[in-house]
C-alpha cells in the first residue's frame, strides 16, 4: 500500500491541490506565484471577450456534436447487430477512426480534406454546389471540427452494441407476433433497453467532447482562427498556461471546466430518472 498512497498523492492529490491554490493567484511559472483572490474567476466573465467566445464554441461543439456522435453510433451498431460472418471485420474498421481519431496525422488529414481544394469541395462541386470555405467561416470551421468528433463513433458504436446483443430476441419475437413494425419495435423495445447504455455513452462522450483538443489546435493552427471560431476551451486554456504564461489564470479556467462538466453530469443524472429503463426495477 505505500508505493500506491505516495504515486496516488504525487501524481493526483498534490496536482489538484497546487492547481487550486494557482487558481486564486498571478502565476506566470517564472516567480513565485501572488495572491490575488478572486481576480482570475471575475476577468473571466467581466473582462475576456475571447474566454466567453471559447465558453460559446465549446458548448455549440459538445451539445451539436454528442448528439450526432451518439445517433450515428446507434445507427452503425444496429446495422452490425446482424449473424454476418463478415460483421467482425466490419466492426474493426469502424472502430479504426476512435483509435487513430485524436492523432495529430488524422487532424492534417482532416484540414486537407476540407481544404479549398480537397475532396469535400470537389465533391460539392461535382453535384453543383457551390464550394464551402471552411477556414474562412467561423462556422463552417467549427463544424468542420464536429463532423471530425462525430467520424470518431467507434468507442461508442461498440458500447451500444454490446447494449444491444444484451437485449433478448424474445422481445421482438413477442412484438412481431402482435404485428409490431420496425419503428414500434425500436420505440418501445430497443430504446427503452438501451437506455442506462444510452446515458453512459452520453456523459462519457460528453466529457470527452469538453477535453477535445488536438484538433481544434492543428485544424487551426494553434490560433482558433477564423475569428475565434475554432477556440475551444481546452485549446485557449493552453494558450493562457503555455504561450502567455499565464498559469494561474489557466487554473481558474481548469476548475470552471471542472465546475461546469460537473453541473451537466448532475443534471444529466437528475433527468434520467424519467428516461433511463432499469429492468432490475420493473422500468420507470
Amino acid at each position: 500500500m505505500g508505493p500506491f498512497i505516495i504515486g496516488f498523492l504525487s501524481f493526483t492529490m498534490i496536482p489538484i491541490i497546487a492547481s487550486l491554490y494557482f487558481a486564486f493567484t498571478s502565476y506566470d511559472l517564472f516567480s513565485p506565484p501572488r495572491w490575488i483572490g478572486l481576480e482570475n474567476f471575475q476577468k473571466m466573465f467581466t473582462d475576456d471577450p475571447r474566454y466567453l467566445q471559447s465558453l460559446k464554441v465549446t458548448f455549440i461543439y459538445v451539445f451539436g456534436g454528442v448528439p450526432l456522435r451518439l445517433g450515428f453510433a446507434l445507427a452503425v451498431a444496429m446495422l452490425l447487430n446482424t449473424a454476418s460472418r463478415a460483421v467482425g471485420l466490419y466492426r474493426t474498421m469502424y472502430y479504426l477512426p476512435s483509435l487513430i481519431g485524436g492523432s495529430v496525422a488524422v487532424a492534417i488529414m482532416w484540414r486537407n480534406i476540407f481544404g479549398d481544394e480537397g475532396i469535400v469541395n470537389l465533391g460539392l462541386t461535382f453535384l453543383g454546389l457551390d464550394a464551402v470555405r471552411w477556414f474562412g467561416d467561423p462556422t463552417a470551421a467549427l463544424w468542420m471540427l464536429i463532423f471530425l468528433s462525430v467520424w470518431q463513433f467507434g468507442s461508442s458504436m461498440l458500447i451500444f452494441l454490446a447494449g444491444l446483443k444484451s437485449i433478448p430476441q424474445s422481445y421482438y419475437e413477442a412484438a412481431s407476433v402482435d404485428g409490431a413494425t420496425f419503428f414500434q419495435k425500436f420505440y418501445m423495445i430497443t430504446i427503452p433497453m438501451l437506455s442506462p447504455v444510452m446515458l453512459f455513452n452520453m456523459i462519457m462522450q460528453t466529457i470527452a467532447a469538453f477535453m477535445t483538443f488536438v484538433p481544434a489546435f492543428i485544424i487551426s493552427k494553434g490560433t482558433g482562427d477564423p475569428l475565434d471560431g475554432t477556440l475551444l476551451y481546452s485549446l485557449y486554456l493552453f494558450k493562457q498556461g503555455i504561450e502567455y504564461f499565464n498559469m494561474g489564470y489557466a487554473s481558474a479556467m481548469a476548475w470552471v471546466m471542472l465546475l461546469i462538466i460537473a453541473i451537466l453530469t448532475a443534471i444529466i443524472f437528475a433527468t434520467a430518472r424519467y428516461w433511463v429503463h432499469y429492468e432490475s426495477e420493473g422500468g420507470r
